[in-house]
């Protein structure tokens, strides 16, 4: 079997699979042209956006999903509120209790920063609700782990709710210059 590989900036508000869901938009409403056979590795939330593999190699789904072969993914993170140091090393430090499918899990260390707001993502549609008299500012979050809505939680936990969130990368994987809906081939060596 010839295994293809490829990487799509996925948009805000659609879903991370192909087949139809009530009235929500999938993957199949971006036109990819893909093989019949290709499928997401992992996920990114309806209201997440950013970088999305997809593969017909099912041993590479296993390698990116399988807890214990952790894998580095960076967020780039806008919040509510002015995220300060305390909170950066309270991520960094890890171990904030975070409610997972009813069960409390205590976060592994982070590596966190805070940034400007990366220029080169696209706009999102639509965009983020302005209010003037509330601050927000962006940070890189780097996981080696993925639990379901981790970041957003995590964000919260410190008190600085997440309004926008993009995955920036996989590994040596990124966005930089992806338009929101493109999608590029890349090959294996760039995966692992």
């Amino acid at each position: 079997m010839l295994y293809e590989y490829y990487v799509v900036y996925k948009p805000y508000m659609v879903m991370c699979q192909f087949s139809p869901i009530e009235s929500k938009k999938t993957l199949s409403d971006l036109n990819l042209g893909l093989k019949n056979d290709i499928y997401p590795v992992g996920r990114l939330d309806e209201d997440s956006e950013g970088l999305l593999i997809l593969t017909n190699d099912k041993s590479l789904t296993d390698r990116i999903l399988n807890p214990k072969n952790s894998h580095k993914r960076t967020y780039f993170v806008q919040v509510e509120g002015t995220i300060n140091q305390e909170a950066i090393s309270k991520l960094e430090k890890g171990n904030i209790a975070i409610k997972i499918k009813d069960k409390i899990h205590f976060t592994l260390p982070a590596k966190a920063e805070i940034i400007s707001e990366p220029v080169f993502l696209p706009e999102r549609n639509p965009p983020i609700r302005f209010r003037a008299n509330i601050q927000t500012s962006w940070l890189s979050l780097t996981l080696i782990e993925g639990k379901n809505r981790q970041v957003r939680k995590m964000t919260a936990a410190l008190g600085f709710p997440t309004l926008r969130l993009v995955r920036y990368s996989i590994e040596n994987l990124t966005i930089k210059d992806f338009k929101s809906g493109e999608i590029r081939k890349v090959h294996l060596k760039l995966l692992v």
